[in-house]
């Protein structure tokens, strides 16, 4: 593929006002959407589509009883309609054409979209040290050509960093913005989820976003992930409230992550209100998949399908 590079400029206006001030800026350029309807959002009684994150299996995928390629297949025989991949379990296949054609195959023959991959373990790319902030952008990089070879739509991304808040997010918008050029040579976006740290409190992200102002850089809203500070035994010692933060989030979404962990009797979430969610999902504008990402204790497989079939339920009932 011959691409076209560009280079990314802070422009010191856009952060004064965007970043410092908290104020919304138009992003710039165009952007691959994946969404799941060409129509109006506001249909009544509209669904969305329903995709399966590999997260959801991970303990099958650590522990060797289930392959990446398997992961694939099982999505298309439980009927999800898409696929959201994690870059540590093809980590050394990024580059590997052959690999990544072979997951093309399989995908077209089971009937499901590509949609992401989410990246982790490749730096920060909000890192106040700018050697490595640069060091993580390339590394991003080839998970950028790997999602176009796929035709996924995006790429999620984490904005993390140490040090103070505003100083982290300036490293972010650099990061983010140098990272969101380049993809855009191929058409695909690049997405942060509320992740921890600074990146579960909405607001900042959302300052992020307005920082780097381009129409390809957005956002994944998970509905969990909203602690901001833990203790060293890992317990949250400041969260930000999931619904207000999936709300503020949603307008700049390209995917959503739906989290879920237990259930009751009822094949309710036992922490998360998946009504409440899609209520919000639904009053937004966004049209895309929303991807299943089961995390609990229970069978995987039974807690994917416990989850999507509480999906299901919630889009009918709101």
């Amino acid at each position: 593929m011959i691409v076209k590079r560009r280079r990314f400029f802070i422009d010191s206006a856009v952060l004064a006002s965007c970043t410092i001030m908290g104020l919304g800026c138009k992003p710039t350029g165009e952007a691959k959407t994946g969404n799941s309807s060409s129509s109006g959002h506001n249909e009544e009684n509209k669904l969305y589509k329903i995709s399966l994150a590999q997260w959801s299996f991970h303990n099958a995928l650590q522990s060797g009883r289930m392959t990446h390629l398997d992961f694939i297949r099982k999505a298309g025989n439980l009927n999800f309609e898409g696929v959201e991949y994690v870059n540590r379990f093809f980590f050394d296949k990024a580059l590997n054409k052959g690999f990544l054609q072979e997951m093309n195959t399989i995908a077209q023959g089971e009937g499901l979209n590509q949609l992401l991959i989410m990246v982790d373990d490749e730096g920060h790319l909000a890192d106040t040290d700018p050697v490595r902030r640069a060091r993580a952008i390339f590394n991003h990089k080839k998970w950028v050509e790997a999602a176009a070879e796929l035709d996924c739509h995006s790429i999620r991304v984490n904005c993390s960093g140490e040090g103070a808040s505003s100083e982290v997010a300036l490293s972010g918008i650099q990061g983010l913005g140098e990272l969101a050029y380049f993809a855009m040579d191929y058409d695909i976006n690049i997405l942060v989820e509320n992740h921890g740290g600074y990146s579960s409190d909405a607001q900042w992200l959302n300052n992020v976003m307005a920082g780097v102002n381009l129409a390809n850089c957005g956002t994944l809203p998970d509905f969990d992930n909203f602690c901001i500070e833990e203790d060293s035994d890992g317990q949250c010692l400041k969260s930000y409230d999931r619904y207000k933060g999936v709300k503020e989030l949603l307008p700049l979404a390209k995917a959503v992550s739906a989290k879920s962990y237990a259930f009751d009797k009822d094949g309710n979430e036992t922490t998360i209100d998946f009504f409440r969610m899609m209520r919000i999902i639904k009053d937004s504008s966004y049209d895309g998949f929303i991807g299943v990402e089961f995390e609990g204790d229970m069978d995987e497989e039974k807690g994917v399908l416990a989850t999507r079939d509480l999906l299901l339920k919630a889009m009918k009932a709101t």
